[in-house]
């Protein structure tokens, strides 16, 4: 199973990458659960996929570490393609847990230090 999950959780971030909203519908449950969106559904992926495109049209994840146990997988990755406030920055990072369910993306936990305006 480690394999399956590290196969989907490589292809998340290849579609979020390649711009392939329609993916997310093969990727994430139905009743998927995004913790930190508070959010839940497929939908609710393409709607937050689709801001941060418009946000930053140059944006990529890179996956830099990644730990499967199970069915889950540890994730750290860092932003590309965002416009750095002066100065010399880290590129920022993120790191998720994903519970994968009958092949399919079923929760997301995590945490970012991208900043985004108005927050």
């Amino acid at each position: 199973m480690t394999d399956d999950v590290r196969a989907l959780a490589q292809r998340m971030y290849e579609a979020f990458n390649t711009r392939d909203l329609t993916a997310a519908k093969a990727i994430f449950s139905a009743d998927f659960v995004s913790h930190p969106l508070g959010t839940v559904g497929v939908d609710s992926v393409v709607k937050a996929w689709s801001g941060l495109h418009t946000m930053f049209p140059d944006i990529q994840v890179i996956v830099e570490d990644m730990l499967v146990d199970a069915d889950r997988a540890a994730v750290r990755t860092s932003l590309h393609g965002i416009p750095a406030g002066g100065g010399e920055q880290a590129l920022p990072s993120m790191m998720e847990i994903l519970r994968v369910r009958d092949g399919r993306i079923a929760e997301l936990w995590g945490l970012s230090s991208l900043s985004r305006p108005g927050s």
